[in-house]
């Protein structure tokens, strides 16, 4: 059967019962076997981005600052007859963008991996049950029901069901939410705010609204704490180089030396001061990052997250599933004016649907099945219309018809039920007493009642349920608070319950109600956010006041999330964290969203993220200190000896062929901080420039033993000193990788191999006069023994500096 294909405007203008039978569909929903057959003609529900061809991904590395300074530097050598420089640094340039390329793309590749496994789900109607299925499986016809907290999956035809509020701003730019009913239509990717409904898909993937306008709307990236200060240090390299290049041009212009020479010395001079490979090191390393992350179960959505958590020093958890089990049992039944236990889960079963997955909805129909006749009298009754949960109304309602008759039934907050009933005067105080009682013992109340066909509604009762700590949870708040980190519990639930669950996992029950600080001027505010150890019948727009003030305040603050009222949060929060069986708004608004229930996964993102920023810091300092030390021994060596130590192609194969093995410090082995971590910019520049100058003056000592004791002529000394260079600035990176003797932390095998055939090129070359003129055997192991002593010379007066700024450091506070 041909099926037409619609559009959203199409399915505006026409009825359900056309839109059906165009798309060969019924409200019963669609077969597997049709299904299958629709994918070969629809495909995916997916928007196929448009993906740069790899020719032209891998061109554009020749593209840049970096890059350019390299090609000229190769022009240059052209133009003045060098043509062995030509020939070599054109290799080398050709081998670090292909490095970078591929590199670049496995991290890609990698994280489009873990993109995959956010695709949002669908509750469609398949061979006459309802099933959750991958929204990618979605096809035109396709009956589906969507709720509170759900993307639209596909542009639909809203069929059944009373309302729908949806925020569709993303692709509108409709500032507020639209109220949607019966025979309207839906976009794919707006996000629901209110109500349930069923609907007809009508398009999906590329032939949506959404994907017809072929634009993903994407947030504006903005810099982390994390990469402002990567940049910061990147720009003062680049400043510090800049500055000393221009010395040495103008020194040299002045002496009469040739043009074409300085300009060609100047810019690979340039070259190797500039962190090349600072981009491709923190992309390669947030992804080795994300990729660590997921194997445990959190999936990186944005990559700056990890850096974040690494200074994260506040962590507000939600309580229900983050530090509960999120099992919602019925724990016990209080009737209320003379009705029996048997009314109370009668009438809160038939106010309840099994189909909508909520969690308080399958406890009560749990606790029905443990009941076989009171199940069967249930059964025999019809359902005529539902209206589900939604924070507003704070309760279900359904009008069923049953032997008696046709009534009524409701079930929700205790003091919203209790609104409803005539006598509701009478009962508030006797119902809030028994849900004090049960709060006390860590049991959240669910009121029920049910009207009797005449708009009179009548109280049934209360309902306790229990959602019991998980096992792990007091155990994680203490690794928690051993790493340096205040868990803060702010839930909706009762503050007797909120005290009664952070007393068994170890969290402080200082709960407070949120109205202790309603109205409350912020500076008198944050104090107290800050004393408390959680608050308690917080609303969506409280827990977003909490994050703002603790930041206002100075503090990296974590949040967890679930719902779609919690999105507002989770994007203010330095790391917004949408927890297991989060609704598809709150995942797309979080930059991590955990897969496992519980905090655990949390504290293994920190201590990830930990890790990865003492990386970052190792390489910062080896690439700060690096550049002093390779810089300023030159510059020196020409302004105040008027003498080339190195040649512009011995900076070349420095500056690219030391930088492959620099890549492999994203997997390098560290020991991860007790507390937050902050950038110390005092400590990081002190530390790397006095290395640096250590460095230098080590660099002089053996110019001083090539020139005055080994009689070295020019061309044998630059191949001794560049060889020197090149040993120790890997040894270098090893005094670098840690804040204790070299030796407290083993390095990654694929780092240490990687420096090892490095250094063995570099051993070689010179040696047998490869690309550089020869020196022999004798001398380059008289440089491997001198460059080993420098080491631990180096190595050891780390300790003292160290000592000394952390010293001044600590005296500052």
């Amino acid at each position: 059967m041909e099926m037409e294909t619609i559009n959203i405007n199409d399915a505006e203008q026409r009825s359900t019962d056309d839109l059906l039978i165009a798309l060969g569909s019924s409200e019963k929903g669609l077969t597997s076997a049709e299904v299958t057959r629709r994918f070969q003609i629809y495909g995916l529900n997916d928007i196929t981005e448009k993906r740069a061809n790899p020719i032209i991904k891998f061109l554009k590395n020749f593209w840049g600052p970096i890059p350019w300074m390299i090609e000229v530097a190769a022009i240059l050598s052209l133009i003045i007859g060098h043509f062995e420089d030509f020939i070599i640094i054109v290799i080398l340039l050709l081998i670090n963008v292909l490095v970078k390329y591929l590199e670049e793309s496995k991290a890609s590749n990698a994280i489009e991996l873990l993109k995959k496994k956010l695709s949002p789900s669908a509750i469609a109607l398949r061979d006459g049950k309802w099933i959750e299925i991958n929204a990618r499986e979605l096809v035109p016809g396709d009956i589906v029901r969507v709720r509170l907290g759900d993307t639209i999956p596909a542009d639909i035809k809203l069929i059944k069901g009373d309302y729908l509020e949806v925020d569709q701003s993303v692709l509108t730019g409709e500032s507020l939410p639209v109220e949607k009913h019966v025979n309207d239509t839906g976009f794919s990717g707006a996000i629901i705010i209110k109500g349930e409904m069923d609907a007809l898909v009508v398009a999906t993937g590329m032939n949506t609204y959404f994907g017809k306008t072929a634009k993903l709307v994407e947030k504006i990236a903005t810099p982390s704490h994390f990469q402002k200060a990567i940049l910061r240090i990147g720009d003062y390299l680049i400043v510090v180089t800049l500055m000393l290049v221009l010395l040495v041009i103008t020194v040299e212009l002045l002496r009469g030396h040739n043009i074409f020479s300085i300009i060609q010395f100047a810019l690979v001079l340039t070259i190797a001061g500039v962190p090349v490979a600072l981009p491709a090191v923190l992309s390669v390393t947030m992804a080795i990052g994300a990729i660590a992350l997921a194997k445990k179960e959190a999936i990186v959505s944005k990559l700056v997250a990890i850096e974040e958590m690494a200074s994260m020093d506040i962590l507000c958890v939600d309580k229900t599933g983050t530090i509960t089990q999120n099992k919602i049992k019925v724990a016990s039944l209080a009737p209320f004016d003379g009705h029996t236990e048997n009314e109370v889960i009668r009438y809160a079963a038939l106010a309840s649907r099994e189909g909508t997955k909520d969690r308080i909805d399958l406890a009560i129909i749990d606790d029905l099945k443990a009941h076989k006749e009171l199940e069967s009298a249930v059964s025999q009754c019809h359902v005529l219309d539902f209206k589900p949960f939604d924070p507003v109304r704070k309760r279900t309602e359904a009008m069923v018809k049953c032997a008696e008759g046709e009534f009524k039934v409701t079930k929700g907050a205790p003091q919203v039920i209790v609104a409803l009933c005539a006598n509701k005067k009478e009962l508030e105080q006797s119902v809030l007493a028994q849900v004090d009682l049960f709060a006390t013992g860590g049991y959240r109340s669910l009121g029920v009642a049910m009207d009797d066909g005449r708009g009179i509604w009548q109280f049934i009762g209360l309902i306790s349920l229990f959602d019991p700590p998980r096992e792990d949870s007091r155990n994680t708040i203490q690794i928690a608070r051993s790493k340096g980190i205040d868990v803060k519990m702010v839930t909706g639930d009762h503050v007797a319950i909120a005290r009664e669950i952070a007393g068994k996992v170890g969290l402080s029950t200082n709960i407070l109600p949120e109205s202790a600080i309603e109205g409350m001027p912020d500076d008198q505010a944050v104090e107290a956010v800050e004393k408390a150890g959680g608050f308690a019948q917080v609303f969506p727009e409280h827990k977003y006041r909490i994050v703002d003030l603790l930041q206002k305040k100075g503090h990296i603050v974590g949040m967890t999330g679930d719902g779609v009222n919690d999105v507002p949060a989770l994007q203010k929060a330095d790391a917004g964290i949408a927890v297991a069986g989060a609704t598809d708004a709150a995942k797309s608004a979080a930059d991590i969203v955990l897969t496992l229930p519980g905090i655990s996964v949390i504290i293994d993102s920190i201590k990830e993220s930990r890790k990865i920023f003492r990386r970052m810091t190792n390489y910062s300092i080896y690439r700060m200190g690096e550049t002093i030390r390779l810089v300023c021994f030159i510059t020196l060596s020409i302004i105040v000896f008027n003498f080339y130590p190195i040649t512009a192609l011995m900076i070349v194969l420095l500056a690219l062929l030391n930088d492959f093995p620099i890549m492999t410090i994203a997997y390098d082995n560290v020991i991860f901080s007790d507390k937050p971590e902050r950038w110390n910019m005092r400590v990081l520049l002190g530390v790397s420039t006095a290395l640096g100058i250590i460095g230098v003056l080590t660099s002089f000592g053996l110019l001083y033993i090539g020139v005055n004791i080994f009689h070295l002529s020019q061309e044998v000394l630059q191949s001794f000193i560049y060889l020197k260079l090149s040993v120790a600035g890997h040894l270098f990176l090893f005094v670098a990788r840690t804040r204790g003797p070299f030796w407290s932390v083993k390095p990654a095998p694929i780092l240490f191999a990687a420096i090892v055939v490095t250094q063995l090129i570099a051993t070689i070359i010179t040696v047998y006069g490869i690309l550089l003129p020869a020196m022999g055997w004798g001398l380059a192991l008289f440089v491997w023994g001198y460059a080993l002593l420098a080491f631990f010379l180096t190595d050891i007066a780390k300790l003292f500096i160290y000592k000394i700024l952390e010293k001044e450091h600590l005296r500052t506070f």
